[in-house]
């Protein structure tokens, strides 16, 4: 997408990122910062969560916060706290921004692993929607509020096993919940496409394609941006590709 964000796009936002430890869960948190919000990096490495926080102070971006989360082990009780946190520290919440994945197993139906189609499973559908259930009330109390989805064109393609289920799942859950919600006219919610990026989830993937051929995940950032800005309020149950 060809979007120029104003610098001054997310001032007084709180938005709260998962995978913000590296790729494009980075990228959209620090890209945020610079455009004024107060992010709250989730992931569960914690070291790249700390040299996130610092690229963000050195680049001059408001202070985050960082939450140490494993979305595989969490508990419901575990995403409730994390909600009473951000209301305790914050008192808002004004974006979701669902990042972190799994790609698990990819492999014929008749060889793919139970344990691991159960965990990929969770980790990308089951944990963005205990996170979601937990933050959509501080979500709603906004005047306006974002939810973002990351989805992926193969979903539907075979040996994508529950790496694919699942995100067909997201798809559908951020259509429920556009519907659900666009009569209240506060919170938007819409999938993005990133496309082959530079990421250590695209190389698992695709470890014959030369990763410098690929964008980089800030070339993916502006889309993100968009929809979680004032210049989306009229976008609501849609999935954009970013490239």
């Amino acid at each position: 997408m060809n979007y120029s964000a104003p610098v001054d796009l997310l001032v007084d936002n709180v938005i709260l990122v998962t995978g913000a430890g590296d790729g494009i869960g980075a990228a959209v948190a620090k890209s945020y910062a610079r455009h004024g919000a107060t992010v709250i990096l989730l992931d569960k490495n914690i070291k790249a969560l700390e040299k996130v926080y610092d690229e963000i102070e050195a680049d001059g971006g408001k202070t985050p916060a960082i939450y140490p989360l494993d979305l595989l082990g969490a508990s419901v009780t575990d995403y409730e706290t994390l909600a009473s946190n951000i209301a305790e520290n914050f008192a808002r919440l004004d974006g979701l921004v669902h990042c972190a994945a799994a790609l698990g197993q990819i492999a014929s139906f008749e060889n793919q692993n139970t344990a691991t189609w159960f965990d990929t499973l969770h980790i990308n559908l089951t944990a963005p929607y205990l996170l979601t259930r937990a933050c959509v009330t501080l979500l709603r109390q906004q005047q306006q509020s974002a939810i973002i989805f990351t989805t992926d064109d193969y979903k539907d393609k075979a040996y994508w096993a529950g790496y694919g289920v699942a995100k067909a799942g997201i798809e559908t859950l951020s259509k429920q919940l556009a519907d659900e919600f666009e009569s209240e006219g506060r919170l938007r919610v819409n999938c993005v496409i990133p496309g082959p990026v530079q990421t250590m989830l695209y190389a698992r993937a695709f470890p014959g394609i030369d990763p410098n051929s690929l964008p980089l995940p800030d070339d993916v950032v502006p889309t993100y941006l968009y929809l979680m800005g004032r210049d989306s309020l009229a976008e609501t149950g849609q999935c954009l590709s970013a490239q």
